[in-house]
């Protein structure tokens, strides 16, 4: 693959990498910036969602990556930078040396993603998550035990974040996923489509071990501190987790992974 050599953070050519820190607060219209040789890798590859729009790799990066550039689509630029250059660019010191700028995929409807889901089926709906670390790390744990989709109502943050992409190691990129839902609206198609939605709280009076899986399961996760609102609470079946040394919750990322692993790896 040619590369473009680029020696001026100014150039107009990597303008859309430019302060990164700074653009991640105001977002980029449609696209998104991916970070380190895992999140790039993903985005190469097949199962990605998204489309790779640039890469802007450090010199000393570029031969350990061949593969993966490789496997970029022809039309996709790649820039070669030095290091001292990127940093300027990205305005901070860029010690993985990787960024590249991805398309978000089309919004999709929770109509248009459960009718494609089969009767056997899971699928994660995160109610107001803002924490970037957490949602890097739902997406992760959805991946790696084969959830279906990831749901997110109206208060959750990006996923497509750069950090939460980076701590979901890709997964944000190659998981179908839809956004901006009304969390009580959602709980309830969720029960018109015959599945399960299983609410993880500590104030359950059902442990996740007494809680047979199968058929079509949802699991329904909530912010840290304010949890679930009563509403969606009694529109839903409350699970908790079975806990020692006087602790009654776990990081919700921590708990979707161990509801995650009952309801799949189970099943």
């Amino acid at each position: 693959m040619p590369l473009i050599r680029i020696d001026d953070p100014a150039d107009p050519r990597v303008a859309a990498f430019r302060h990164i820190k700074e653009r991640d607060l105001t977002g980029r219209q449609g696209l998104f910036v991916a970070e380190g040789e895992v999140v790039l890798r993903v985005l190469a590859s097949p199962r990605s969602l998204c489309r790779p729009v640039a890469a802007l790799i450090a010199e000393s990066r570029v031969e350990g990556l061949a593969e993966i550039l490789a496997a970029l689509p022809e039309e996709t630029p790649v820039h070669a930078v030095a290091q001292p250059v990127l940093d300027g660019i990205a305005g901070f010191h860029l010690h993985r040396g990787i960024l590249a700028l991805g398309q978000k995929p089309a919004a999709r409807s929770l109509e248009d993603i459960l009718a494609e889901l089969g009767e056997r089926s899971v699928v994660v709906l995160a109610c107001g998550i803002g924490n970037h670390d957490n949602m890097g790390g739902i997406f992760r744990a959805a991946a790696a035990f084969g959830a279906d989709a990831v749901l997110l109502d109206d208060r959750c943050c990006d996923p497509f974040y750069r950090k939460a992409i980076r701590v979901s190691v890709g997964a944000v990129l190659r998981t179908p996923m839809a956004i901006n839902l009304d969390a009580v609206q959602a709980v309830v198609a969720l029960g018109v489509a015959g599945f399960r939605v299983m609410a993880m709280t500590p104030s359950a009076h059902r442990s996740l071990d007494e809680t047979a899986p199968g058929g079509r399961m949802a699991i329904l996760l909530g912010a840290e501190g304010p949890g679930l609102s009563p509403d969606v609470l009694r529109r839903c079946e409350g699970v908790g987790i079975r806990m020692s040394g006087g602790f009654d919750s776990l990081n919700v990322a921590t708990a979707g992974a161990i509801a995650l692993h009952h309801f799949t790896r189970q099943a």
